[in-house]
């Protein structure tokens, strides 16, 4: 087994624990156990039959052989890329290369704004590492209820993040933003996704590397700091797919 991992960017070295791994996904279970946001509908798991084949061990078939009904979007972690807002004609799948980032990850309490809950950037600043070239953000809001795992987000207008947030992030080259709310923007925003448009520069000088990942759930035990992601996701050709960001914490680094 393979228990450290010796990494350069930007011409740092950073040795990280790869026997820590912490996995940043929640679980996909058919029914309704998945936290669900925008109205998608329960992921389905359906026994396949056909003849006397039963694709069910518990019922006497010889194998277990289902068909998985799911919203990628509305049922569990995913990430998208540009064209979940556009309709150019690429997929997550075409796009998304880089595997392994340096990331950061914070916990942020969101600003009461009106009858919104927003982060801010002068909240992300202020968290940032000095000096550490971060290729990914990942953000833990607060409280970190373990209900997550599970919540219905639908018409409850939770925490998103300011535009400015997403401007600044592309400013400094941030290629992967995290986060455990269902969407970086307001619930019913009108159509505007500013956050979405503003990461992604949009429609103007498109980051078409960038990717943005919702509905993870970061445990409360896994500290802030800095981590080796790998941001695995389904060889899927849509906007976006079923991800599952793995993180490694950092050892050591040059100083």
């Amino acid at each position: 087994m393979i228990k450290q991992a010796t990494v350069q960017f930007a011409n740092k070295l950073f040795i990280f624990d790869l026997s820590q791994p912490y996995d940043l996904s929640v679980p996909i279970q058919e029914g309704k156990h998945n936290p669900n946001c925008y109205w998608a509908e329960p992921p389905y798991f359906q026994t396949i039959q056909a003849g006397d084949f039963v694709g069910s061990v518990s019922l006497g078939g010889p194998c277990n052989y289902q068909k998985i009904t799911l919203t990628p979007h509305g049922n569990g972690t995913h990430t998208e890329c540009y064209a979940h807002i556009s309709a150019d004609n690429v997929t997550i799948n075409s796009l998304h290369k880089n595997f392994f980032s340096l990331a950061q990850l914070i916990s942020i309490l969101p600003h009461r704004h009106g009858e919104d809950k927003v982060i801010f950037w002068e909240q992300i600043e202020a968290l940032l590492l000095p000096n550490i070239p971060i290729e990914a953000l990942i953000i833990r809001t607060l409280p970190n209820e373990e209900d997550k795992k599970t919540r219905n987000y639908n018409q409850s207008n939770p925490p998103y993040l300011h535009s400015l947030v997403g401007k600044k992030l592309a400013e400094r080259n941030i290629q992967h933003l995290l986060v455990d709310l269902p969407s970086v923007d307001k619930e019913i925003d009108g159509g505007r996704l500013a956050m979405h448009k503003a990461f992604w520069q949009y429609p103007h000088c498109i980051r078409k590397e960038a990717t943005i990942t919702e509905l993870i759930f970061v445990e409360n035990h896994i500290p802030d700091g800095t981590y080796l992601l790998n941001l695995q996701i389904i060889s899927l050709e849509t906007d976006a797919s079923p991800s599952k960001p793995i993180i490694y914490p950092l050892i050591h680094s040059d100083k």
